[in-house]
């Protein structure tokens, strides 16, 4: 009798779990390109193993809390690491809707590559998609990043400003004392005209040089 009911749960379960039956997911695991040289091998126990962590997955779904490892059935196990799986009601001789499974194996897909020493790349459920990894906090705040390349950005306009004032200062110093010796140069020239020294015009004074007199003008005042 009890051989009877083995066999017959054995049918149930290899009807239940086929490859691409309803609601069963194919696995793949490339444990040789993960870890290299400290490969395992895959076995029964790793099996178990796997049983395991999709029942603990399944059971934090709300009102699947009495899932079992008999609960999980794996078929078509290759040698290259690839099998399919499928979870049973506890309760009826059928399966849990894939949308069941898909969201307790994206919510622990952490734990269970953690269980293998795998990711995301190297342990693949075909038919769920790969989980993002959570975003990173900054190590500083953002609102401090944003302060200090605007308190940067003033600082720096502030020394223009400054620096800009400074060399405006310099040129109004320099130019009318340039403008002056200029003019002292222009004073103090003589000219020569044939051989004798005449003085320029004095503009500032309104002297006019006597070289350039006539002899009226000598004789004649003003």
């Amino acid at each position: 009798m009890l051989c009877l009911l083995f066999f017959l749960v054995t049918a149930i379960h290899a009807e239940l779990c086929q490859p691409d039956a309803e609601n069963a997911f194919k696995v793949r695991l490339s444990i040789r390109t993960a870890l290299g040289d400290k490969a395992y091998a895959w076995d029964t126990n790793e099996e178990y193993l796997f049983k395991a962590m999709v029942a603990f997955s399944m059971r934090k779904v709300p009102n699947r809390e009495t899932t079992e490892i008999s609960n999980v059935l794996l078929c078509n196990v290759t040698q290259r690491v690839s099998f399919w799986f499928v979870v049973t009601d506890p309760s009826k001789n059928h399966t849990l809707p894939a949308v069941e499974i898909q969201s307790a194996i994206r919510m622990n897909r952490n734990r269970i590559n953690n269980a293998f020493f795998l990711n995301d790349q190297t342990l693949e459920f075909l038919k769920i998609p790969s989980t993002l990894a959570p975003p990173t906090d900054p190590s500083m705040p953002i609102w401090i990043i944003i302060f200090s390349v605007i308190f940067c950005i003033v600082i720096v306009a502030v020394m223009l400003l400054i620096l800009s004032g400074i060399r405006q200062r310099r040129r109004k110093s320099k130019g009318p004392s340039e403008v002056d010796d200029t003019e002292d140069k222009c004073e103090n020239m003589i000219t020569i005209e044939n051989g004798i020294p005449c003085d320029p015009l004095d503009t500032k004074g309104g002297h006019i040089n006597d070289a350039f007199m006539t002899e009226d003008e000598r004789l004649t005042p003003l």
